[in-house]
Formats: structure tokens, C-alpha cells, sequence
């Protein structure tokens, strides 16, 4: 899958130097997001901010009393939240120089995620007359997708920090 992401943006950026003629700025960022992207760290946040993003405005977190579907552009303190967990996902995709902070803002995110969960595991618990939510939808498992994604990208960091730290020693 990640071979195919790369050869897909190979193929659109070589087209475009056709049409484009040869910027050094462009060329720059080229390689710097080709050097971005062959992490799977990076892949991971990608899938994290495109899920808070995008995903979470798409699928309903619930229902309301009524039967109507809950949207998380309907509430402006969800929208916040996961406004600022796919902030937080694309800010640590562009800090992968800096793996330990990296890793910080991949806790930060776990920890915003947790929260969310347990927002809507409370207000689901509630008895629908005491709640605008009475029964759950689908959009309740983002935070839990995004957890695992958040896990699985910080022990990717780990790694490298780790395989950038035995490298050191044996200089």
C-alpha cells in the first residue's frame, strides 16, 4: 500500500516538472515531503487527521430523542476537539526531525482522544431523556481508531529514536 502511495505521488510530481519548469523551492519541498512520507509514523497521522478531520463530520455519533441523526458539525465544542486532534496529528507529521517532540504531541493526541471517549461513553451511559443522545452511532469508534493509530505511530517513533540512538553509540 505505502509502495503504491509513493510510485501515485511520483507519477503526479514527474508530470507536473513537465509543466512546471524546474523551481528549486519546488524541488525542495518535493523532497522534503517524498523524505515525510517514507515514514510509517507519518502514514499513521495522516490516517488520524484525515479520521478527525474529515471522517468525523461524515458519520453520526449518535441519535438524538427525535431519531434525528448528531453530526459533529452540529456541536461546536466536538467540532474543537477533533479540529484540534487532526491540528495536533498534521503539526507531528511535519515535526519528524524532532522525534521526541513527535512523540509529546502523539501522547498530547491520545490523551485528547481519551477524553472524546470518554464524552461519549458518558453521554451515551445517560438516560436519553437527560442527554441530547439516546442511542450511539457509528462515529463513537473514531476516538477509538484514532487510539490505536496514536499507539501504533508513537511505537514507530520509539523505534527510531531508538535505532538513532544505536547508530550514535556506535560512533
Amino acid at each position: 500500500m505505502l509502495r503504491f502511495v509513493v510510485q501515485l505521488y511520483d507519477f503526479i510530481f514527474n508530470n507536473l516538472n513537465i509543466f512546471i519548469k524546474r523551481n528549486s523551492y519546488f524541488c525542495i519541498l518535493r523532497n522534503y515531503i517524498i523524505l515525510m512520507i517514507q515514514r510509517v509514523q507519518s502514514v499513521y497521522l495522516l490516517f488520524v487527521a484525515i479520521l478527525s478531520a474529515g471522517v468525523s463530520n461524515f458519520l453520526s455519533y449518535g441519535f438524538g430523542v427525535e431519531g434525528q441523526e448528531l453530526h459533529v458539525i452540529q456541536s461546536p465544542f466536538l467540532l474543537g476537539i477533533y479540529s484540534v486532534i487532526a491540528l495536533i496529528a498534521v503539526i507531528a507529521i511535519f515535526m519528524f526531525k524532532n522525534r521526541k517532540l513527535q512523540f509529546v504531541l502523539g501522547r498530547i493526541n491520545i490523551l485528547l482522544n481519551f477524553i472524546l471517549l470518554g464524552l461519549f461513553v458518558y453521554w451515551s451511559l445517560n438516560v436519553s431523556g437527560e442527554t441530547v443522545v439516546s442511542e450511539k452511532g457509528i462515529g463513537m469508534l473514531i476516538p477509538i481508531i484514532s487510539i490505536v493509530l496514536l499507539v501504533i505511530a508513537n511505537k514507530a517513533i520509539k523505534k527510531d529514536e531508538h535505532l538513532v540512538k544505536s547508530v550514535d553509540r556506535l560512533r
